[in-house]
């Protein structure tokens, strides 16, 4: 990629700060910096109202292409409108599963008549949606997953159990990973169902974290029902459809993730320096790294997102920003050493405690190593 801006991709950012700095007022001013990281309850009502104005505004789904609602931004576009959103504080987005995840999938993999229902309620942000992968027993492991699925008539009966599954409460749709062939060896058995939350047979529990938020829930499914139409892809093809969804989420989420992780390194080094640690050599040292393994994180990511439908290679970026944001959890803690525990270092805490998890969800370290060994550089499979 050429990272230098044309004049389109100049123009595009004046107009991206603009609008966020003329709607960023009113009931929007006292919502800016909500729902970070560990926080996804705070201030969830004047978040989904901010995020139908964007929809309104044609600030949300920017990569998708324009017959599918989108606005067909080009990666650079993304990217800037992405740093823009940063550094104007705005609020924590509430529909990025939906708009990041399942409409790229639905838009590869879908049918004409799944994409003209469930695109446009994406793109407005009159649907909101979760994820259902992982379980008690199939987190990394997404192939032995449990929760079943049977035909009945026109409708799937889905039975089991899903868990770390976020904007559960406030979601109207799941897409869930099932296994409707309890036969077939354990990728060729599963499908991609999307299930409609406000029916009898779905309980949503809430799993308290140590940050003190309960940003993950655990979903029971016992006989809810969906039509037989919602399936992505095949019948028993839902493994590929599911790595597809991995494949997305690897991409422009990823770079989400960076460009909020620049903000935090620039506040522990604006505390690094202020308190003298940044003359320690060796505390130098970890912030250089830290500020090198943000570029690569980010080139990264842009390299996954110049692919249409991304391959295995994505696993790379996962691997990358998980194991970062653990460790600078960890340097973030040293810099503020014994005033660690002080209210104003709140947010450094949160960042730490929640760092532990991931390297965990969304596919643990071990399995992503496992993804590149062997389906990007072809080394013999792990022995069973």
């Amino acid at each position: 990629m050429d990272f230098r801006e044309s004049a389109e991709e100049q123009s595009f950012r004046v107009e991206a700060r603009e609008w966020l700095g003329d709607h960023l007022v009113g009931e929007f001013a006292d919502a800016r910096g909500l729902g970070g990281l560990g926080r996804e309850h705070e201030g969830f009502d004047v978040r989904l109202a901010w995020e139908q104005l964007l929809g309104k505004a044609g600030w949300t789904c920017l990569g998708w292409p324009a017959g599918h609602g989108g606005r067909g931004a080009t990666v650079a576009e993304q990217v800037i409108w992405a740093e823009e959103y940063t550094r104007a504080q705005a609020p924590a987005r509430v529909n990025h599963i939906a708009e990041q995840l399942l409409g790229p999938t639905i838009i590869a993999f879908g049918t004409p008549q799944q994409q003209r229902r469930f695109l446009p309620p994406i793109v407005r942000a009159e649907e909101l949606w979760c994820q259902g992968y992982s379980e008690p027993d199939a987190g990394s492991d997404l192939a032995n997953v449990k929760t079943r699925a049977v035909l009945d008539g026109d409708e799937w009966v889905v039975t089991g159990q899903k868990v770390w599954t976020s904007l559960a409460p406030w979601a109207q749709w799941c897409f869930v990973v099932c296994r409707t062939n309890a036969g077939a060896a354990k990728h060729k058995g599963l499908s991609y169902l999307l299930v409609p939350m406000d029916q009898p047979g779905i309980e949503i529990r809430p799993i308290e974290q140590m940050t003190g938020g309960s940003e993950f829930n655990e979903v029971f499914f016992d006989g809810a029902r969906t039509a037989r139409e919602h399936v992505v892809g095949e019948v028993d093809d839902g493994w590929r459809v599911a790595m597809g969804t991995l494949g997305f989420e690897r991409g422009v989420s990823t770079l989400a993730n960076q460009i909020g992780y620049e903000a935090e390194f620039a506040t522990v080094l604006a505390l690094a320096r202020r308190t003298g640690k940044s003359r320690d050599p060796v505390l130098r040292q970890r912030l250089a790294d830290a500020w090198i393994g943000l570029r690569l994180i980010r080139l990264n990511a842009l390299r996954t997102m110049s692919t249409e439908t991304p391959g295995p290679e994505a696993s790379i970026g996962k691997l990358q920003w998980a194991s970062w944001h653990r460790s600078f959890g960890e340097l973030a803690v040293d810099v503020a050493g014994a005033d660690i525990d002080r209210p104003e270092h709140d947010d450094l805490r949160t960042i730490f405690l929640f760092s532990r998890a991931d390297t965990i969800y969304g596919g643990s370290n071990q399995i992503q190593r496992n993804v590149i060994g062997e389906r990007v550089l072809g080394l013999p499979k792990e022995p069973a």
